[in-house]
């Protein structure tokens, strides 16, 4: 007598045609193009499969699971919280549209609420001495004042290449968020040290990390991310955020250290300002990041009062020569 499931029982996955967990973290990290994100998403996915084991099957996957995965980040900050709870959400939606994942593991997690502070940006004079310091590298030295120049998204920064810089009007071509094209500006002593970190290279990404990439399996970058002369990858924004973060505490008050954000929000507060023209300002902030006033005020200013009409000579003799309308 053959066993038929009552309808709305959810099946059990099958050992045999199910996918593994590892395997479809790998197929997940393949199909993000953009190497910081993927970078960013390997890290909490790794955490994944060896909470789960890499044989888990993905269809098995519970909420007690991704809980256990979140709990290593239970004490950390909202921002980091959020961030790998993003990556279990996108691998979660994906393993959802290639059907190997029927419920969403991650539905009794929620996103926390960044604590609102009066004053994120770093005193101008710290970022002098952080910029100035020359116990770091100059990779470091380079990035964290072109990301303070341009107020432009470390994500944005972190994918140039060096076909997009144009070293004599001192601007990068990058790609913004909703995917336009922008031009971002950079002032001198970042024009200064930009030669000196790309050692006459001509292509590949402009920040490398400091290991050669590997040249095949899940970890191995996309071609576009390795120097083709050093095979050196393109530095991820973890590595970059954690960088910053430990260069600058010894700045910091709190000797927590600062994040790329911050940084990003500081250029916000400094420059605009004292910006003349809508190319040397900071670029705008975005809805969920607020700019300071008087960017906000800069963009909302009124148009200029036009000048007053002037009458021309003998107008007025002329109109009263003009016969009445009947």
């Amino acid at each position: 007598m053959s066993v038929v499931a009552f309808p709305g029982q959810p099946s059990q996955p099958d050992p045999a045609t199910g996918s593994t967990t590892a395997a479809a973290v790998e197929r997940f990290l393949d199909s993000i193009t953009a190497a910081t994100t993927r970078a960013g998403y390997a890290q909490t996915l790794t955490r994944l499969t060896a909470v789960v084991g890499p044989q888990h099957l993905v269809a098995a996957l519970a909420p007690e699971h991704y809980a256990a995965v979140m709990n290593r980040w239970h004490t950390a900050a909202a921002a980091t919280w959020n961030r790998h709870l993003s990556a279990l959400c996108s691998f979660t939606a994906w393993a959802q549209r290639q059907e190997l994942l029927a419920a969403n593991p991650a539905r009794r997690l929620e996103r926390r609420k960044s604590a609102r502070r009066g004053d994120r940006a770093i005193p101008r004079t710290r970022l002098d001495a952080l910029f100035t310091d020359p116990t770091h590298a100059l990779r470091e030295r380079v990035l964290w004042r072109l990301l303070y120049d341009t107020a432009a998204r470390a994500e944005e920064i972190l994918t140039l290449n060096v076909e997009d810089l144009d070293l004599e009007f001192r601007r990068a071509r990058v790609v913004s968020k909703g995917g336009a094209i922008e031009y971002v500006h950079w002032a001198t002593p970042t024009a200064r040290l930009l030669p000196r970190l790309l050692g006459g290279r001509t292509t590949g990404p402009v920040f490398l990390a400091d290991r050669r990439a590997p040249a095949s399996g899940r970890r191995a970058p996309a071609a576009d991310d390795i120097d083709p002369v050093t095979k050196r990858g393109r530095l991820s924004y973890p590595r970059a955020e954690y960088l910053f973060k430990t260069a600058s505490a010894k700045l910091d008050p709190h000797h927590q250290g600062w994040t790329l954000h911050q940084l990003r929000h500081s250029a916000l507060q400094h420059l605009a300002p004292a910006a003349p023209c809508p190319n040397c300002r900071p670029r705008a902030a975005t809805s969920t990041w607020p700019a300071s006033a008087a960017t906000y005020a800069w963009a909302k200013r009124p148009p200029p009062a036009s000048p007053p009409k002037q009458t021309p000579p003998g107008a007025a003799a002329f109109a009263e020569l003009k016969p009445p309308s009947r």
